[in-house]
């Protein structure tokens, strides 16, 4: 299965968020850290469709993280995955901008089943791994694409940033956040690599008739436009 999707998952204790981690790896691209400070800056810095959070953390809190994240208008939704388990703790966590929380213990199935709903109401996933946009048909399984049923052959980095826009649909995306989670903060390859890649996906768009699905709003960033959001 393609691992279009990507989640922050904060969680101090090591061998849990390993198993989490192994749980989840078929289905997403998981990346763990284990105090509240890295997971407040890989909130901000890196785009992730989801982010998963404990609240007794080291350095800085979960609920604390998740209000700076919200304070900074990050917007990404927000599981809390916690031992503490009183109304008045899930009350001060949906207070501060979490999207959903599950106690621990918890069952995996439950997890994945919570991962798919926040996920699914963000519209970044579908059970059959489709994204539609407008006359764009996205396979995430095959990685394939279609327009009104014509195959679109998209390679590698090209498919990636389609995928993106497409789950930002009518969102504006900057260049650094396409570059972000295409290539990732770590790579060496420079920025301007992500004008090369829209450029010959605009190009391949064009060509079966998609001439203004990606616009650039100058100086600010990109947006897939689509009528059906």
């Amino acid at each position: 299965m393609a691992k279009a999707i990507k989640i922050l998952l904060i969680e101090d204790d090591v061998n849990l968020a390993d198993n989490i981690v192994g749980f989840l790896q078929d289905f997403a691209d998981v990346h763990a850290v284990d105090n509240g400070l890295d997971g407040e800056f890989e909130g901000q810095e890196s785009p992730y469709d989801l982010i998963i959070s404990d609240l007794m953390l080291p350095g800085e809190n979960g609920l604390e993280v998740i209000k700076n994240l919200r304070a900074k208008n990050i917007e990404t939704p927000v599981l809390i995955l916690t031992a503490k388990s009183s109304l008045d703790d899930k009350i001060e966590g949906f207070n501060v901008g979490a999207d959903d929380y599950l106690t621990k213990p918890f069952y995996r199935e439950e997890l994945l089943l919570r991962v798919k709903a926040l996920l699914r109401r963000a519209g970044v996933y579908s059970e059959d791994n489709m994204i539609t946009v407008g006359d764009v048909l996205i396979n995430l399984e095959n990685r394939g694409v279609q327009v009104h049923g014509q195959p679109v052959k998209l390679v590698g980095k090209e498919f990636d940033i389609l995928t993106y826009l497409a789950q930002n649909k009518n969102i504006i995306v900057t260049r650094d956040q396409i570059f972000d989670r295409v290539w990732g903060i770590d790579s060496d390859t420079t920025i301007n690599v992500v004008n090369i890649y829209l450029n010959n996906l605009r190009r391949k768009l064009e060509a079966v008739g998609q001439h203004d699905l990606i616009k650039t709003l100058r100086n600010i960033g990109f947006i897939l436009e689509v009528e059906d959001a």
